[in-house]
């Protein structure tokens, strides 16, 4: 499920929350909403609240993490796909298709992620090494330098390959289900209550309007940030376009 269709379901359940908080204030006996019942349930869901606050405070934290650690490995995916094709031009002329073939791979790369796919393909179909791997492994070093340029590309190339695997298992993960439900029953329980000792007039339900899609809104960023290379919010490709103005170097 979409972070916006997340966030469509939970906004309409702390909305719908708060409305039905307004109808049942219309219709309890009035010694419910006594001034000590309403003491009562403010303390009440002051506990809720602050278990709310802690439970979004860490969400926030978790996804900027993702967001900062994908960030983090985009630049050195840049930096390890530039040394690689230095690596291959100190070798010799032997490797300049296999020069070739990083760069086609890298355009593939650019081009996938700044389509119009879900970001899935690009997950599946993306940089991936093994076909100059595989033109390495082919490679017959002449001298004890060639052998140890060989080695060491396909030491960084090994680097890449088991990146992007890492991050295809990464980007399967996500948010607990049950963590996220339980998180929206304590909203649209506060927001319930919200609408219960409130008057039921149009100032009130605009405001709870607002504040029901600001803190909805938080999750669908929240969940948004937690996959980096999927969402609309996504890590900038920029430190791999300009590592792609640097292959081919001499």
């Amino acid at each position: 499920m979409s972070s916006f269709a997340i966030g469509g379901t939970a906004f309409l359940c702390v909305f719908g929350a708060a409305l039905t908080g307004m109808f049942l204030r219309s219709r309890l006996p009035g010694h419910h909403l006594s001034p000590e019942s309403k003491d009562a349930i403010k303390l009440a869901t002051a506990v809720v609240g602050t278990l709310s606050a802690l439970a979004l405070g860490l969400l926030v934290a978790s996804a900027k993490k993702s967001f900062d650690d994908a960030g983090t490995e985009s630049r050195a995916l840049a930096g390890r796909v530039v040394l690689l094709d230095r690596v291959m031009a100190h070798y010799g002329p032997e490797t300049t298709v296999m020069r070739g073939t990083l760069r086609k791979l890298i355009e593939v790369r650019l081009s996938e992620a700044g389509g119009n796919d879900s970001g899935e393909r690009a997950l599946d179909n993306g940089l991936s090494v093994e076909p100059v791997q595989d033109e390495l492994r082919s490679l017959s070093p002449q001298s004890d330098a060639q052998r140890g340029l060989q080695s060491r590309a396909l030491q960084i190339s090994g680097q890449i390959a088991e990146a992007r695997w890492l991050r295809t298992e990464t980007e399967a993960g996500g948010f607990p289900g049950a963590f996220l439900a339980i998180l929206v029953f304590w909203l649209a329980l506060l927001f319930a209550s919200f609408g219960l000792l409130a008057p039921g007039n149009a100032t009130v339900v605009g405001t709870l309007f607002v504040c029901a899609l600001s803190v909805t809104g938080a999750l669908v960023l929240i969940i948004d940030m937690d996959h980096p290379h999927l969402g609309f919010i996504r890590v900038s490709d920029t430190p791999l376009r300009l590592a792609l103005e640097r292959l081919g170097q001499r």
